[in-house]
């Protein structure tokens, strides 16, 4: 991926790896645009950031996607980089006698069928672009689910196999596609806590990491993954599948 030069825009780019990267890029001299439910959220972040820009946009609902998309086409045609970084996450007792499944629908909506929506309407926008990338947030999760977390971690695994086929169906067109797949991080992803966890990986060290894979090209089979998150995705080639998910899983 070429880092610098590129009209990016990040969803869920108000908060966690989504806000860290969008500056990091920023830095570098990227045009940004950070996308999010929340648009006094991304004001505060773009305040003070010449060349940052905001776009309200919730992944989750047809209207506003197809809003924002016709926006993006008018404000920012130069637009190459798509990073699909907005997701929610939320424990889930499957044993409960009322499970909440509309929790589990509205995970699907955001990580799943709004990753989808949001890449395929924008696909011909980003066919006319040279080193055109879109990035997209899975996680360690994904290869050794979180059983406290049922269906975030089943999202990111559909999404990790749904990349593989885009990649290929788009291999001819120039498009690059990249699965960025975190490990535990210091975000607020799973609430307040995580964001001071100490067993969670320091959001800065995590972006910094990010940064410089994509920089110095180190994205083997197309995966941006610092080595803390390699025990998760290497543990069933090695196998160690069942040891570590009784790890993450006591």
């Amino acid at each position: 991926m070429q880092t610098t030069g590129n009209t990016i825009l990040v969803t869920g780019g108000g908060s966690g790896i989504g806000r860290a990267l969008a500056e990091r890029f920023h830095d570098r001299g990227n045009q940004v645009i950070i996308a999010g439910r929340r648009l006094d959220v991304l004001n505060r972040v773009a305040a003070g950031r010449d060349g940052m820009a905001t776009l309200e946009l919730d992944v989750a609902d047809a209207g506003s996607v197809n809003a924002a998309v016709a926006e993006l086409g008018q404000r920012f045609p130069a637009m190459n980089v798509l990073i699909n970084n907005a997701g929610i996450s939320r424990p889930e007792d499957l044993t409960a006698a009322a499970w909440d499944f509309d929790l589990a629908e509205a995970t699907i909506a955001t990580n799943v069928t709004g990753v989808l929506r949001l890449t395929g309407a924008l696909l011909a926008m980003l066919r006319q672009k040279s080193n055109a990338v879109v990035i997209t947030t899975t996680s360690g999760l994904a290869y050794v689910p979180l059983a406290s977390h049922p269906t975030y971690s089943a999202t990111k695994a559909f999404l990790h196999s749904w990349l593989q086929s885009l990649r290929h169906q788009l291999r001819d067109t120039g498009i690059e596609i990249l699965e960025m797949s975190p490990p535990y991080v210091q975000t607020e992803l799973g609430g307040p806590q995580q964001l001071t966890d100490p067993y969670a990986m320091p959001l800065d060290a995590y972006a910094d990491e990010i940064m410089t894979l994509l920089e110095t090209g180190d994205t083997p089979d197309s995966e941006v993954l610092v080595q803390r998150v390699m025990g998760y995705r290497m543990a069933e080639r090695e196998g160690r599948y069942a040891e570590t998910f009784a790890q993450g899983n006591p």
